[in-house]
């Protein structure tokens, strides 16, 4: 009888490790399935864009690089969304960051090498172009003029071509030039 007892309790633990590894193998693929069917968001409505000098990709040893976010306008006004003397993140969404790999002269004003937050105040004809020492931060929300690197007036330039996206360019002059709506700001820098 001990003979039979053992091998029917050897049949149970048998059958119960059996189920407990088709159940753990069935919960294995039910939620690994999941875990590699992930929702990745579409593309952002403002999506983030660099601008670097020189532009050339090839080129490793950058003196300027722009990282920032290009709103569009879709038929809104462009005093709407930056509008006239109110601080203005120069892109959308993070505050638009400027990295100087050197030392250089920013519009006019010496600014040593790092990494900068840029904002702007429109004007009817110029614009303050701000630097900021401030990093990493959400728009201009919690912008403190304390931290002030440089401030530089651009006057504003008409453009015949209407640029519904706004954009930032580093041409090879090492000039910066922002256009977006009807206008273009042109910052030297050396």
């Amino acid at each position: 009888m001990t003979k039979q007892i053992n091998k029917t309790t050897l049949k149970y633990f048998i059958m119960k490790k059996t189920f407990l590894i088709l159940t753990m193998l069935v919960f294995t693929i039910i939620f690994s399935n999941q875990a590699i069917a992930q929702d990745f968001k579409g593309l952002d409505k403002s999506p983030m864009d660099i601008a670097s000098f020189p532009d050339n990709y090839r080129i490793s040893e950058k003196v300027i690089k722009i990282t920032y976010s290009r709103p569009q306008l879709k038929g809104r006004s462009l005093a709407k969304l930056a509008p006239l003397g109110k601080k203005w993140r120069t892109g959308a969404n993070e505050a638009t960051e400027i990295t100087f790999y050197k030392e250089v002269i920013f519009g006019g004003t010496a600014v040593k090498a790092g990494t900068y937050t840029m904002y702007a105040i429109p004007g009817e004809t110029t614009w303050t172009v701000v630097l900021s020492s401030q990093l990493n931060v959400w728009g201009v929300y919690f912008h403190k003029d304390e931290n002030d690197v440089a401030k530089v007036s651009v006057p504003v330039k008409k453009t015949e071509k209407n640029v519904d996206v706004f954009s930032i360019a580093i041409d090879k002059d090492m000039t910066i030039h922002m256009g977006w709506g009807d206008i273009v700001l042109s910052i030297p820098v050396e």
